[in-house]
């Protein structure tokens, strides 16, 4: 099932994608997709609806991020050996946790803003996890059953804010629309394999990353366990699970970082694509 939120910014509803890829309101039967909704049981009663039945939306309608009332966005760094060696650091002994401000969220196709005076504003394409059900020191066995599904995510990042102005990272991770998220929520019976997802990020129709999550240093299962040793997640959070090599900040000899006017375009195996583009802030 993919589940997906429609709408101007701020006034989403609900909506799903049926079999043929046309995407239907929902909103008649749920008005919005929100950390309540995505209990198994619920789940499980909008996965048995006939979306050929409910109204398709008409195209070119904007997308939002496909869960509303996001709690938190706990991020993972340096999950990838490849990124972790154009970084220059080591791989790390365990799982590497910073957080992104839930106001960077946005839709998929909407503009990401450059903050004035930043220059070194970068990409990284994720998959990301929605939390269903909550979790509070899960062993690693059980970490999966807690997943209510999957999205592409991009954790834009501004290098000069996160390494350059003291403090942690987080001041180059939550400028506005730094998390672009959809446009789907994939329910994990249309990915039974989260480690075996193709993800890639052109800019200007230049491919830049290329990567694949079964290169994982820490898997998802010791991921979720991982995080919920240190923090309760809620139905609704947002894991994201690091970025495979090709960064802007990566690129040999010289780094290459985004300006306005500049097109991101990415994908990921079955959670569709994203087209973003920059704009000055």
């Amino acid at each position: 099932m993919k589940l997906i939120r429609h709408g101007q910014a701020g006034a989403e509803r609900a909506g799903m994608v049926d079999a043929q890829g046309v995407p239907r309101d929902l909103s008649m039967l749920l008005p919005d997709i929100t950390p309540a909704q995505l209990s198994p049981r619920t789940l499980s009663a909008l996965a048995a609806i006939n979306a050929t039945r409910l109204p398709a939306i008409a195209p070119g309608t904007r997308l939002g991020c496909p869960v509303a009332g996001i709690g938190k966005i706990v991020c993972v760094g340096l999950n990838y050996a490849d990124h972790a060696a154009e970084a220059g650091l080591p791989p790390p002994a365990e799982p590497v946790l910073f957080m992104k401000a839930t106001s960077a969220l946005c839709g998929p196709e909407d503009e990401v803003r450059i903050p004035s005076g930043a220059l070194k504003t970068d990409w990284e394409v994720e998959l990301g996890v929605v939390i269903g059900t909550r979790m509070r020191r899960v062993a690693r066995a059980d970490a999966l059953a807690h997943v209510a599904g999957y999205v592409l995510a991009n954790d834009v990042s501004e290098r000069g804010y996160q390494m350059e102005r003291g403090g942690q990272w987080d001041k180059g991770k939550g400028c506005d629309s730094f998390a672009p998220v959809g446009p789907w929520l994939v329910t994990p019976d249309e990915l039974p394999d989260p480690h075996a997802i193709a993800l890639w990020l052109e800019v200007n129709g230049q491919r830049m990353q290329d990567g694949n999550t079964r290169n994982f240093i820490f898997d998802l299962p010791t991921v979720l366990a991982y995080i919920s040793q240190f923090m309760t997640l809620e139905p609704g959070d947002l894991v994201l699970t690091g970025t495979p090599a090709g960064v802007g900040l990566g690129q040999k000899p010289t780094p290459r970082f985004l300006r306005a006017g500049d097109v991101m375009r990415l994908g990921a195996t079955g959670l569709g694509e994203q087209r973003l583009t920059c704009v000055g802030g």
